[in-house]
């Protein structure tokens, strides 16, 4: 029996009564929440996500914090910016099967950089996600992992913010990196 399960009216009292801009998820047994993103993360995601959407694939479209879950390992996870099928996002319901994401994209939190660089990058090669895109305005990096098989991504290609760096199908473009802002020190 899963976490949520398990444990199905305290995650949704949670859900429930969480305060304004505080995000809730799971992954095994481990419930996460974490406070409302910055300016400069928004910025960043923001920055990012414009330039995505030149080259989505007809049928998909943007989705922010969407809850994505894979019932089978136990997770939730609500990446920063998907892209996700539009029939998906017009089911009823609250949650999306993350096999049906395109790429999961994260700007890392200073408060928490673990949950991007290591429990997220775990959970979205578990969950099958084919790319997973970090944005670390703490060391003004920007990695991109691909090829998942079971629990990691095979692939992994790093730059620095004010580079550029390739996007693989299925958006196929050149993801240009000047404009990302890093946190101040």
């Amino acid at each position: 029996m899963s976490f949520y399960e398990r444990h199905r009216e305290y995650v949704e009292e949670v859900l429930r009564t969480a305060p304004e801009g505080v995000r809730v998820e799971w992954s095994g047994d481990t419930l996460i929440m974490q406070a409302a993103p910055s300016s400069i993360h928004q910025l960043n995601i923001g920055l990012v996500q414009r330039q995505f959407e030149r080259h989505v694939p007809d049928g998909y479209m943007f989705s922010g914090y969407s809850a994505l879950t894979t019932p089978d390992v136990t997770k939730e996870r609500n990446p920063d910016l998907t892209y996700l099928p539009i029939a998906s996002l017009a089911r009823p319901g609250d949650t999306t099967p993350a096999e049906e994401a395109l790429i999961a994209v994260e700007v890392v939190s200073p408060s928490n950089p673990g949950n991007d660089w290591v429990d997220k990058l775990r959970d979205y090669a578990v969950m099958g996600i084919p790319l997973y895109l970090i944005v670390d305005p703490r060391e003004g990096v920007v990695t991109l992992f691909s090829e998942p098989n079971r629990d990691r991504y095979h692939v992994r290609h790093d730059r620095k913010f004010g580079d550029g760096m390739r996007i693989p199908d299925p958006f196929d473009f050149d993801l240009d990196l000047s404009g990302l802002v890093r946190y101040p020190d």
